[in-house]
């Protein structure tokens, strides 16, 4: 149907249905009674209660007029228009009749000439005149009003409130996609009727032909159209169940909602109603056909738009590369749109360049899809250059176009853009990574150069050290420029050897240095400096590349200079055993064993080094190498270690200690303060030899001796001949010996503890012991047993005298000494007697 069919409906007394009232008036032919309904339904009229009594023609102008549209499918092809305007009286002189005249079409778009609904605004069509007959004829096509884009333009211009167009076209957009109305208030139907036409024009074509609408209704909560108009005095009345199903915008009061404008809707008020029509025209070119909420419109308007030569807002170009991918409906304007994006916005981050280039290549466009490849490559290179957040590593480039052109762009980065070492580093790493066709020589001009840069580089990030460290890992010529500009740096200024303990020298592998014996000589002194545990094998890595077997002064003191000087005990016997014995070695090799063999001892850990270290250098060979003084403390002190092993009575084994020159030698001096009196409290003791002695030990080891004794004959053991015979050494101590006033104590309380506390056979055999040296002290105890005896005295129990020979203690902190150990002076004379 290409042409509309009339319907005349007003309160007449000639019409359709024969009586008098509101009623059809006239209809054309082949109106259904659905249509008739349809009609009806929407022709009711309530005036605002001010002109209700409008009987003038002044006064019925200014009553408001509702241009009332709805189609009966959503793509608005079989649809209803229709004016309805207040007519004041009707026939019986009754206030209240309208006069509803309506055009419906099968085919409204067809009919209409291609005219929006609301550009029937103020139509010349319109009549409010009763016909004389009950059938009119039907309307071959439509005479617009003066409703248009030029006339929306210069109303939106002049209205106080036009910023408020996205946020009205959004809540459209919502009432056509989702559920619900919009109202608008505004001071008259006439600026009402430009609202919706600006919202129709701006809207997609479907969607606008879908819309329905009425642009005056009295009570808005009656109706359930997508766009409805109302004036200020109507009574916006809504029940608490209707209220969210209605989006009122007041622009006769200024109040407005708050509505979230889509990124679609922003694009579309920001071309404007004057310039919108030809986008849509272009949208059909990229819209897929099954669009219908926002995000479904905004890439193929933006798209449109963008071809148009319209510049794209952020969000306009995210909605586009995001939909691409998915636009295999577009065939070769894929490409196109793609090339207009990439062109037009160069802002555009990795992933929406990558998009893009993915798109122009589905679409067969090598040109479009290199070109955008080049722009992509750059922009990751100078990301990965500049250590940007978003940057992401490097990848092989297998296209050889792309590879040939990212290899051209670098060259120009490192020429032009490169400001910084660190930059220069990363751009390396970068053309490392997507393995670029870089010349030899080229990479060698630049890794020297960023070599030689380096080396002048002072306390450098973490990040950046962990660059140039994986700059070094993977690109061989970089290793090797390291090195040529470490030799330069040392053959341009001496004394620069430190320069493999800096970074980034301390980088280079032995393996990197091979044929630079010079280098590799500081290299490995500079990672002695750093790891000072690996000295040793480092020394004779340094004594391999000189050809030689035995260190010098300098040497020795360019790698031992923290803390001090000197050799540890366990880093000179493994140095000992790693000297060939058969070679001579310098005579300063042997002050520094001395220094080893005299620092101080602190432990028993550090004692047992010692002792090693003595049984390496006892080795007739090795010992040549010694100044006199150190082979002999190592012999004595070999010697002191045998005695503690085995050593048979505790006086013999002390009187092996009382070499005078010892006191000073750090090794007897641990041995005595380590393990001297507990070997000699494992040991039987001579009284008559050891009381006499015991004097004669430091105060410390005094301390030790008593302290040790008293806890053992204190701790609940089994009283031995062994604990009997020290016991009876300390009790019977002479009155002149010279004890603090603290050993005085311990060894009254040594004297007294044995007859109270010791079994009666014990205590008796103590007795024994001491009356040769103290007869009084003898008796003493001899009384306490017998008055502690429950039943007649036994028969003495017989005592294994004191200068006997008994078995040798079993001495654990000296370790055994090796059997080709020289013995020491005590110990010969000893088994002598």
């Amino acid at each position: 149907m290409s042409h509309f069919q009339q319907l005349y409906y007003t309160s007449c007394e000639h019409g359709l249905s024969g009586f008098s009232g509101f009623q059809f008036n006239a209809v054309s032919a082949g109106v259904t009674a659905e249509t008739r309904q349809a009609v009806e339904a929407l022709a009711g009229y309530e005036p605002p209660r001010s002109l209700v009594e409008s009987d003038t023609p002044e006064l019925l102008e200014r009553c408001p007029v509702n241009l009332c549209y709805r189609p009966r499918d959503r793509a608005g092809r079989s649809a209803t228009v229709l004016c309805v305007r207040y007519v004041g009286r009707d026939s019986a002189r009754r206030f209240g009749n309208y006069f509803a005249h309506a055009l419906h079409s099968e085919d409204f778009p067809a009919a209409g000439g291609g005219l929006l609904p609301i550009e029937w605004w103020n139509s010349p069509v319109w009549t409010r005149t009763v016909a004389p007959s009950t059938e009119i004829p039907t309307l071959a096509g439509a005479a617009p009003g003066p409703l248009d884009v030029r006339a929306v333009g210069e109303f939106l211009r002049g209205h106080p409130h036009a910023d408020r167009l996205p946020e009205l076209l959004a809540a459209v957009f919502a009432a056509l996609t989702e559920h619900g109305s919009v109202v608008v208030v505004d001071g008259s139907t006439e600026q009402i009727a430009h609202w919706f036409a600006a919202v129709s024009y701006l809207l997609p074509p479907p969607l606008s032909r879908g819309l329905s609408f009425a642009t005056y209704v009295l009570r808005p909560a009656r109706s359930r159209l997508h766009l409805i108009g109302t004036v200020p005095e109507t009574p916006l009345a809504f029940a608490p169940d209707e209220e969210a199903a209605y989006t009122v915008f007041d622009f006769a009061r200024g109040v407005f909602p708050e509505v979230p404008v889509p990124g679609v809707v922003r694009l579309l008020t920001r071309i404007g109603v004057g310039s919108v029509r030809p986008v849509w025209s272009w949208t059909a070119d990229y819209a897929e056909g099954g669009e219908e909420t926002p995000d479904d419109w905004h890439a193929p308007v933006a798209a449109a738009a963008a071809s148009g030569g319209i510049a794209l807002a952020t969000a306009d170009v995210h909605a586009v590369v995001g939909w691409l991918a998915g636009a295999g409906h577009l065939g070769a304007r894929g490409a196109a749109v793609a090339a207009a994006v990439h062109r037009e916005h160069r802002g555009l981050d990795d992933a929406q360049l990558t998009a893009l280039s993915a798109a122009a290549r589905a679409s067969g466009d090598t040109a479009v899809h290199q070109e955008i490849e080049g722009k992509l490559y750059g922009l990751r290179m100078r990301a990965y250059t500049t250590g940007a957040e978003d940057a992401v590593e490097p990848v092989p480039i297998t296209d050889p176009v792309a590879r040939e052109r990212a290899a051209a762009l670098w060259e120009r980065l490192l020429e032009t853009e490169v400001r910084t070492v660190r930059e220069r580093t990363r751009l390396l790493l970068w053309a490392v990574g997507t393995r670029l066709p870089v010349l030899p020589e080229v990479m060698a001009r630049e890794t020297l150069a960023l070599s030689h840069a380096l080396l002048g580089t002072t306390a450098p990030a973490p990040g950046f050290r962990r660059d140039v460290a994986e700059l070094v890992r993977v690109l061989p010529a970089m290793r090797t420029s390291l090195a040529t500009a470490v030799e330069e740096a040392l053959e341009r200024r001496a004394g620069q050897e430190q320069l493999f303990a800096q970074f980034p020298a301390e980088l280079l592998g032995e393996g990197d240095l091979s044929g630079r014996p010079l280098l590799l000589e500081h290299h490995l002194r500079a990672r002695a400096e750093r790891d000072p545990s690996n000295t040793v094998p480092l020394m004779f890595k340094i004594l391999s590349i000189r050809g030689r077997t035995s260190p010098d002064e300098e040497l020795l003191r360019g790698l031992w200079r923290q803390p001090s000087r000197t050799w540890s005990h366990r880093e000179a016997a493994c140095i000992a055993v790693r000297l060939p014995v058969s070679k001579p070695v310098d005579t300063v090799v042997g002050e520094w064993f001395d220094r080893a063999l005299s620092q101080g001892i602190e432990d028993e850990d550090a004692l047992r080094a010692c002792l090693d270290l003595c049984r390496v250098l006892s080795h007739p060979r090795r010992s040549t190498w010694l100044p006199a003084g150190a082979a002999e403390r190592v012999r004595i002190t070999l010697g002191l270690a045998v005695a503690l092993r085995d050593a048979c009575e505790a006086t013999e084994l002390f009187a092996e200690f009382a070499i005078p020159e010892t006191g000073p030698w750090a090794a007897p001096r641990a041995l005595k303060r380590f393990y001297l009196v507990p070997v000699m409290l494992r040991l039987p003791a001579d009284v008559s030899r050891l009381r006499g002695r015991l004097a004669e030990l430091t105060h410390r080891d005094l301390d030790r001796y008593l302290s040790l004794l008293h806890q053992q004959m204190t701790g609940g053991e089994q009283i031995d001949d062994i604990l009997l015979s020290h016991v009876a050494t300390v009790a019977t101590l002479p009155k002149g010996a010279r004890l603090s006033q603290a050993q005085e104590e311990t060894v009254a309380a040594i004297r007294a503890h044995p007859e109270e506390h010791w079994r009666v056979p014990d205590l008796k055999q103590l007795a024994e012991a001491v009356r040769p040296h103290a007869a009084a002290l003898a008796d003493h105890y001899a009384g306490r047993a017998e008055a502690r005896r429950p039943g007649p005295p036994g028969p003495p129990r017989k005592f294994p005298f004191f200068g006997r020979r008994t078995a040798p203690a079993s001495a654990d902190p000296p370790d055994t000494a090796p059997s080709d150990a020289p013995e020491s002076d005590n110990s010969r004379k000893r088994k002598g007697r």
